[in-house]
């Protein structure tokens, strides 16, 4: 895939990390080795995985470690859910993560769907041998 840091994607994950980094600074020191690492491994988890990924042979390694990356934004969602009802993070400083979370994981599908061959036949055969068909 090249140079990951020229992906928007990339670029945008990466803001969201060092953000919340920034943020959780401001936990409660109780949450030191709970919601606060937790967010953090779940932010940093998202560009690293992209740049893991293009480093790699193929594009069946770099769907592999997009696929996680786009996980990890999933746990990252439900997380900030947490600090946010928990009261670490105000309602706005939510947003601020959770808008561009939720963006970096559609582009990530986008982004997925896109290296994937002939994606919507395979849909097809996984709806016949899945028996929804």
């Amino acid at each position: 895939m090249g140079d990951f840091k020229k992906l928007t994607v990339w670029q945008r994950a990466y803001a969201v990390s060092l953000a919340t980094y920034r943020l959780t600074a401001g936990f409660p020191v109780s949450e030191r080795y709970g919601l606060s690492s937790q967010l953090r491994r779940a932010a940093i988890s998202i560009p690293s995985n992209i740049a893991e990924g293009c480093a790699r042979r193929g594009d069946k390694e770099l769907i592999r470690f997009l696929t996680i990356a786009r996980g990890s934004t999933g746990e990252l969602e439900c997380q900030l859910l947490l600090a946010r009802d928990l009261g670490f993070l105000s309602p706005a400083d939510w947003e601020a993560l959770n808008g561009p979370a939720e963006e970096i994981s559609r582009m990530l599908g986008g982004l997925i769907s896109s290296l994937r061959p002939d994606e919507t036949s395979r849909k097809g055969y996984r709806a016949r041998h899945e028996g929804r068909v």
